[in-house]
């Protein structure tokens, strides 16, 4: 199960995880995702969690604080944006629909290039792409969308300009769900929400038992814990897989010492 529609960065993530012959499930929302998977509709869900760009996505950390589910593995895409229409010439176009984000993650070049075009937040990429052909085709009006070369696939769209993101490393990582944990893959990592009282030198304290142990800490993330004003969770990931040995004994000194210690789930390292 995915965030769709088709043409989204979560579908070529799927696609990149699992291939072209498993069935799957497109799915309406990140909230969706998470219900067909805890209810046994679909053995797996990708989910995003992160752009190198934008940061975190909040609502996926907060799914998992509250789901039964565990992380069973990660996949990370490359984001290339290209500007998309059923239109051929772009100094025509005068609208540009696109996901918020795409639209941030491209705003040096549409400020470069199409300084005077009107852009328009939509709730995915694919949507944008869907608006791009039937907006010009049905109704002749010159708009354009941001999204990736799948969707001119899909959409039956002409690439006007390629690689229009900022940044040429821009890339997210997904998230693979699932109701099971998984075995050690000899390089994994493992993702961990935690909490401890608000008082100097808190997180100093949590976080010790790891070097104590030699684990690395790869990233750490704060979120509101929405229980109380100004309190919060950290979310932390940290080197290698719950059976082994030292980060096994890492987490449970962290255990001792946090007010609330969750495994979100051991899973092999993302493969670039």
């Amino acid at each position: 199960a995915f965030l769709g529609p088709l043409g989204t960065y979560s579908e070529e993530a799927a696609l990149k995880q699992f291939g072209q012959g498993r069935g799957a499930l497109v799915c309406g929302s990140i909230d969706e995702v998470f219900r067909t998977v805890e209810a046994g509709q679909a053995d797996y869900g990708i989910v995003p969690v992160e752009n190198s760009n934008e940061g975190a996505v909040g609502l996926t950390l907060d799914l998992l604080l509250s789901s039964p589910l565990k992380i069973c593995g990660e996949v990370t895409i490359a984001v290339h944006h290209c500007l998309l229409s059923a239109q051929t010439d772009i100094n025509k176009i005068t609208h540009i629909f696109s996901h918020a984000q795409s639209l941030s993650q491209c705003h040096e070049w549409l400020n470069r290039m199409l300084p005077n075009v009107t852009r328009e937040a939509v709730v995915s990429n694919a949507l944008a792409a869907q608006m791009a052909h039937d907006l010009v085709t049905t109704e002749n009006t010159p708009v354009a969308a941001i999204a990736s070369k799948r969707a001119a696939e899909l959409f039956n769209l002409n690439v006007l300009a390629e690689n229009i993101e900022d940044d040429p490393k821009n890339t997210t990582r997904f998230l693979v769900i699932s109701r099971h944990d998984v075995a050690p893959s000899g390089q994994d990592k493992t993702s961990l929400v935690m909490a401890t009282k608000n008082q100097p030198g808190a997180i100093l304290s949590l976080l010790s038992p790891l070097a104590e142990h030699g684990v690395s800490m790869t990233k750490l993330e704060s979120r509101p814990a929405k229980v109380g004003m100004w309190e919060y969770v950290f979310y932390v990931d940290i080197e290698g897989h719950i059976q082994n040995a030292n980060v096994a004994a890492a987490i449970q000194e962290i255990e001792a010492r946090a007010s609330y210690l969750k495994n979100l789930g051991s899973y092999p390292v993302a493969m670039i």
